[in-house]
């Protein structure tokens, strides 16, 4: 039986890992821009190597990441729709469930385009 609560977690956890999603990404950026950096100055090739895999590191966290958003966002959207059967139309942790659903969905759909 889902319950408010659960609702409220499962959105929490949602609105977390999207958190998460847009660091590593941020992430990436900066530890490529500071690959390219490197290499355009010529710095030694070892220190090249272990910057290459400091951004390989960072570049794998991002599907894996994208994959527990979706995982996160179809048990919400789970929770949300039992919730909705049971008539509990109307409650600022299911507005605040929806909002957050649209969001992901709106995320997916810019990344993917």
């Amino acid at each position: 039986m889902a319950t408010l609560r659960n609702l409220k977690i499962k959105t929490g956890t949602c609105k977390r890992i999207v958190k998460e999603l847009q660091s590593y990404e941020k992430e990436v950026e900066r530890e490529a821009a500071k690959t390219a950096d490197m290499k355009e100055k010529g710095a030694d090739p070892y220190d090249l190597k272990q910057q290459e895999n400091v951004l390989a590191e960072s570049r794998m966290m991002v599907p894996d990441c994208r994959k527990r958003l979706e995982a996160s966002l179809s048990d919400l959207k789970g929770t949300l729709a039992e919730l909705e059967e049971s008539n509990q139309k109307e409650s600022p942790e299911i507005e605040e469930a929806q909002s957050t659903v649209k969001e992901v969905e709106e995320l997916f759909q810019t990344t993917e385009a």
